[in-house]
Formats: C-alpha cells, sequence, structure tokens
C-alpha cells in the first residue's frame, strides 16, 4: 500500500489501481488500516483473454 493511503482518515476516498474505489474505515488505526470498497472496476481482461483463446 501507498503511504498515502496509510495517512487516509476515516472517510477518505481512495482508488487501488486495477481494484476499484475504497474509503478509509472509521475503524482503522495507525497500526491496522481498514478500508472497504464502494465501486469495483470492469473487468474486461477475462473477455479479451476468452476471445484471444488465451
Amino acid at each position: 500500500v501507498e503511504k498515502e493511503a496509510l495517512s487516509a482518515k476515516p472517510g477518505d476516498y481512495l482508488q487501488f489501481i486495477r481494484n476499484g474505489y475504497y474509503m478509509a474505515d472509521p475503524d482503522s488505526t495507525e497500526d491496522h488500516m481498514v478500508f472497504n470498497r464502494t465501486v469495483t472496476l470492469k473487468d474486461s481482461w477475462s473477455k479479451m483473454k476468452q476471445k484471444m483463446g488465451i
């Protein structure tokens, strides 16, 4: 996880590359960060693999 994510405050929104959008949970502590996914990203790679026969 990037440094910026570790300094997120409860309610801050973040995007984790290739995973989705997340919000820092109020239950987060400095020692244990908790992120709740709010939006998933579209997975177009699996469709491309099927078309390519991979």
